[in-house]
């Protein structure tokens, strides 16, 4: 089954944004990332497990920068449909637990297809390139807040 929206407000709900003020390691928090996806079946295990090899295989290059990280895995590791959560976290989490790769606000993606990858990744990515709307996620106290700015940026757009 895919998701054929390419809204980022369609593809991450509330239920899907969280926050923790626990101290996590990089590892925990790209569990805790992938929890609502998992949750609602949109990923199986199997995917959770895929992004934390693929991190440890040396995979900084989900770091984009701006203290932000986009952990995924291949589609056939266990990408059910497409989806995306996200976690903000009071401390950064820093990749590979190296300093260089401090991040606070962790993504999930799963993409059934490519069609659907490209379209939900050019989403996110318009939303994300905005320097305003990243500090915004950052001064965000709750998911409404997140889902609310969303919504905001894709009308004005």
């Amino acid at each position: 089954m895919t998701t054929s929206t390419t809204k980022l407000s369609d593809l991450l709900p509330e239920g899907k944004i969280r926050f923790s003020a626990d101290r996590l390691g990089w590892r925990e928090a790209v569990r805790e990332v992938a929890a609502p996806l998992l949750d609602a079946g949109d990923i199986t295990p199997d995917y959770v497990d895929a992004m934390i090899e693929s991190i440890e295989a040396g995979g900084t290059y989900i770091n984009l920068g701006f203290g932000i990280a986009l952990a995924h895995a291949r589609p056939e590791r266990g990408a059910v449909r497409t989806a995306i959560s996200m976690l903000r976290l009071t401390e950064p989490a820093p990749l590979l637990d190296q300093p260089e790769h401090a991040v606070d606000l962790y993504f999930c993606f799963a993409a059934a297809d490519a069609t659907a990858h490209t379209l939900a990744m050019a989403s996110l990515a318009r939303l994300l390139s905005d320097p305003g709307t990243r500090e915004a996620l950052r001064a965000a106290r709750s998911a409404a807040d997140v889902t609310q700015l969303i919504h905001e940026f894709e009308e004005s757009k």
